[in-house]
């Protein structure tokens, strides 16, 4: 299966992630901050890359906008997650490069549907 970086800072939804990716057999890894993430995604190339947007120390956008500015990193797949799930939020995170966005609290069947979808394009 894939290989699969989550970087969220809540336990609670580190946890579910853990359970529906284990339970799908992905290989996955987490961050509970954004710093480094752009170094570690460097190092790792994960397949995918479950980024929350509001991260305690850098912002998810922000995170998105340094993987397309690095030549080497820009086909990076990215899905958004965020508890902001209004139209702007969708509209900006996908604006700034990220291959999907997902609104917290998600349903497990949208997100497997998601990965599943920007998976494919790998």
């Amino acid at each position: 299966m894939a290989d699969i970086l989550v970087i969220e800072d809540e336990d609670n939804i580190a946890a579910a992630l853990d359970f529906l990716l284990s339970r799908d057999g992905h290989n996955h890894d987490r961050m509970a901050c954004g710093e480094g993430a752009v170094e570690r995604i460097r190092r790792d190339r994960p397949d995918l890359v479950l980024l929350d947007v509001m991260l305690p120390d850098i912002s998810g956008y922000q995170i998105v906008q340094d993987l397309r500015a690095d030549p080497g990193l820009a086909g990076t797949r990215v899905l958004l997650m965020t508890a902001r799930g209004s139209v702007v939020e969708r509209r900006k995170g996908l604006a700034l490069g990220a291959d999907g966005f997902i609104a917290k609290p998600f349903e497990l069947s949208e997100l497997r549907a998601e990965i599943a979808r920007l998976l494919e394009r790998c």
